[in-house]
């Protein structure tokens, strides 16, 4: 289990389909998301199952559950697409508990995971993509020390419009210069 200030990360489990099917759902979570059609129960747990049964490593990369410090499992953050040569992931991350946005939980979760990122799995950068609509993403993600990098023009159709993708990356000496040096 991963320690933040407000968070603790821990491995997802194949039993919680229910929170995961209702927030990947709700259109209010997946504007956000890159999720642009309904998902059955089924695929959710078959999706859980999968993920619990490769394990979180390298190779696969890591799905970690978010749950705030008393216990309430509020959403999810990964490192997907780990290259070992180039030493790079790709972060990802959902809130799906609306409750707990815009109360710092992404912010802790996402530094929380940076630090095992690259204090414990030796990466060197981290990037992500998010849409241009989603200020408080951005906001959010240059809170962890995240630069903008670049934009993808109209490059993702959701909501009846076309929308850019905002690119950013963090490199381990930004990371360490912002949050200290990762144990």
């Amino acid at each position: 289990m991963l320690e933040g200030k407000q968070v603790r990360l821990r491995a997802v489990e194949p039993d919680e389909v229910e929170p995961n099917y209702r927030w990947f759902n709700d259109p209010e979570v997946t504007r956000y998301l890159a999720v642009g059609y309904p998902i059955s129960r089924a695929y959710e747990a078959q999706w859980l199952e999968r993920r619990g049964s490769s394990g979180n490593n390298f190779a696969s990369g890591v799905q970690l559950a978010i749950e705030t410090k008393d216990g309430v499992y509020i959403g999810n953050v990964g490192l997907h697409e780990p290259n070992a040569e180039h030493r790079t992931a790709v972060l990802g991350i959902a809130i799906g508990e609306k409750d707990y946005w815009a109360s710092g939980y992404g912010t802790d979760a996402i530094v929380t995971l940076l630090r095992f990122a690259f204090g414990e799995m030796n990466l060197n950068r981290v990037s992500l993509h998010t849409f241009d609509f989603n200020e408080r993403a951005v906001a959010c993600y240059q809170k962890c020390g995240f630069q903008i990098e670049g934009r993808l023009r109209e490059n993702y159709y959701g909501g009846g419009r076309y929308c850019d993708v905002i690119v950013m990356g963090v490199l381990r000496d930004g990371f360490d210069r912002m949050h200290g040096v990762a144990p």
